[in-house]
C-alpha cells in the first residue's frame, strides 16, 4: 500500500494553485452521471483529507452538486479543482492536476453500475456500485 505524501497542484492555466498535505496516492474512478458532465468522463481522484490550500481564491468557482458535496473550477480556464464532502470538509482532488503523478495507482471503481459502455479500464480494480458506496459510507 503506497504511503500518504504531499503535493502541489495547479489548474490547466496556472492562476490557481494547491498544497495538498495528505495525499493518499490511491486513486479510483468515479462513474457517475454527475460526475461525469462534470469532467467528460470518469473522475480520477485522490483523497487528500481537509488540509489542502489554495492560491487565487478569486479565481475558485463552487457548485453545490448535492446535498453532501460542493465541486470547485477555476473560472479562468474551467479545470476541475475538488470534490469537497460538506459535513467532514474532505477533498477528492483531480489525480491529474497534482503533481505527484507518476507515484499514484489506480485500484478503485466506483458507480460501476452507471459506467457507460463505450469505455474500459484495463487495470483490475476494487469495484463498488452507487448503493455499495453509499452502504460502505454509511457503516463509517
Amino acid at each position: 500500500m503506497s504511503e500518504q505524501q504531499s503535493s502541489h497542484g495547479s489548474c490547466l492555466c496556472g492562476a490557481v494553485g494547491l498544497l495538498a498535505t495528505t495525499v493518499n496516492p490511491l486513486v479510483g474512478a468515479c462513474h457517475c452521471e454527475m460526475c461525469r458532465k462534470w469532467v467528460g468522463g470518469p473522475f480520477m481522484a485522490v483523497e487528500c483529507g481537509t488540509e489542502v490550500g489554495f492560491t487565487g481564491h478569486e479565481f475558485i468557482g463552487r457548485y453545490a452538486s448535492s446535498e453532501w458535496a460542493e465541486r470547485g473550477f477555476c473560472t479562468q480556464c474551467g479545470s476541475a479543482l475538488f470534490y469537497k464532502l460538506k459535513a467532514s470538509g474532505e477533498y477528492m482532488l483531480p489525480a491529474g492536476i497534482l503533481d505527484i503523478e507518476p507515484q499514484l495507482e489506480f485500484i478503485q471503481q466506483v458507480f460501476i453500475d452507471e459506467k457507460p459502455s463505450y469505455y474500459c479500464f484495463a487495470n483490475k480494480t476494487k469495484d463498488l456500485t452507487g448503493a455499495e458506496l453509499f452502504a460502505m459510507d454509511a457503516a463509517e
